[in-house]
């Protein structure tokens, strides 16, 4: 099965964990001016026919021809809302938009100092609000303007960056605990060796022992 844009971009063992847009207030505002521009085409379209009865193939035509234009910007502004894409994988946060030529924006979890929210009275209402990201470097997302569901998006990023922290540290400072458990019988062995041949008493082989016993 053919990858889709956003799989093509994820590395290989990074998963997406949200996907979000904008949320749909910014659509509505984009294409309102089409939508009254569309109606009141419509409208005169109709009037006119009915006022000219002899020019109605005349007038259906020009009408038609004149709401391409507001369709066209209409579509235009759906297809940029559509693929406008705020994704949280487990690794980064990345912005995606473009119809046919996608460009890509994206931050490193590790990088993400702090996640800032602001929901006016309103958006908490509908659910939708600014997601500034702060980071390392001056590079990167910075701001979200009016995502949908805002806190659910803040909470899966700071979720993701705590376990990939996590998954960081455990590699970084567990990788060697493994080879020191197989170790710990090498290293009674040689100690009881020791003990056999007098160099160290039986109490200080005891003793160091048990200090090795409690690392397993």
């Amino acid at each position: 099965m053919a990858k889709g844009y956003v799989e093509s971009m994820l590395g290989e063992s990074e998963k997406p964990l949200l996907v979000c847009r904008q949320h749909w207030f910014n659509l509505i505002a984009s294409i309102l001016l089409e939508i009254i521009i569309i109606i009141l085409l419509i409208v005169i379209t109709a009037v006119a026919a009915s006022a000219f009865s002899a020019f109605v193939g005349l007038i259906a035509a020009v009408g038609a021809l004149l709401l391409l234009f507001p369709i066209g910007t209409m579509i235009r502004d759906i297809l940029n809302w559509m693929n406008l894409q705020y994704i949280v994988t487990n690794r980064r946060v990345m912005q995606i938009n473009g119809v046919v030529n996608k460009n890509v924006i994206d931050s490193s979890l590790e990088k993400v100092n702090d996640i800032h929210l602001s929901q006016s009275a309103w958006g908490r209402l509908f659910n939708f609000g600014d997601v500034e990201i702060l980071t390392a470097s001056e590079l990167g997302v910075n701001l979200f303007r009016r995502i949908q569901d805002p806190i659910r998006f803040k909470t899966t990023m700071l979720n993701a960056k705590e376990a990939m922290d996590r998954d960081e540290n455990g590699t970084r400072h567990g990788g060697a605990a493994p080879k020191m458990a197989n170790d710990i019988p090498s290293l009674i062995s040689q100690l009881d060796n020791l003990r056999l041949q007098g160099i160290i008493s039986p109490e200080e082989f005891q003793v160091k022992k048990e200090e090795l016993l409690k690392r397993l």
